[in-house]
């Protein structure tokens, strides 16, 4: 049940409310929590059956961190698999001639409604497009073994490219 629901912030990618919110046990607390818009991660696995990491500066963590491809879907009604592939195209230059959806879910429920959608992306053919202003993206291509050894020695601190490294292993 809610009630005194306000909007606090608003950005074009997410909104931060605050309401309350009645307990099973009577009681009411006052709760904050971010409404973000769906999200893809993509997998990009190329015919040497290398990993398509990128690499590009977060400044939250203020550093470059190597990810998969991810973004929001903020073009209208675009599904899941049409913005994996649009992500794909901007942040690594290639399109996928198959793009499997291995898993999704909510990413940090405890206070996120972010829902965010894995694919993996073969049959890799390089076609780039302009990508967005702010991303000054490099692409790195890496093994399955690579990306191992880049997990265990902290170089990948990314949770959604853990996982969808190890998704991807999982499937191939």
């Amino acid at each position: 049940m809610e009630n005194n629901k306000k909007l606090s912030y608003s950005c074009k990618i997410f909104s931060v409310w605050e309401e309350d919110i009645s307990l099973p046990n009577g009681k009411t607390t006052r709760q904050s929590w971010i409404d973000h818009k769906p999200t893809v991660a993509v997998i990009p696995v190329n015919d040497k059956n290398e990993l398509l990491l990128i690499k590009q500066f977060r400044v939250p963590t203020r550093q470059d961190l190597l990810e998969i491809p991810a973004g929001s879907m903020d073009h209208g009604e675009e599904s899941p698999v049409a913005c994996a592939g649009r992500e794909l195209a901007e942040e690594t230059g290639y399109r996928a001639g198959s793009l499997t959806q291995l898993f999704a879910g909510y990413l940090l429920p405890g206070y996120c409604n972010e829902f965010m959608y894995f694919f993996l992306a073969k049959d890799l053919t390089y076609a780039p497009m302009t990508p967005d202003e702010d991303e000054f993206i490099e692409v790195i291509p890496v093994s399955f073994k690579r990306a191992d050894e880049l997990l265990r020695s902290g170089e990948i601190m990314d949770a959604k490219t853990v996982l969808g490294i190890m998704l991807a292993e999982k499937f191939i």
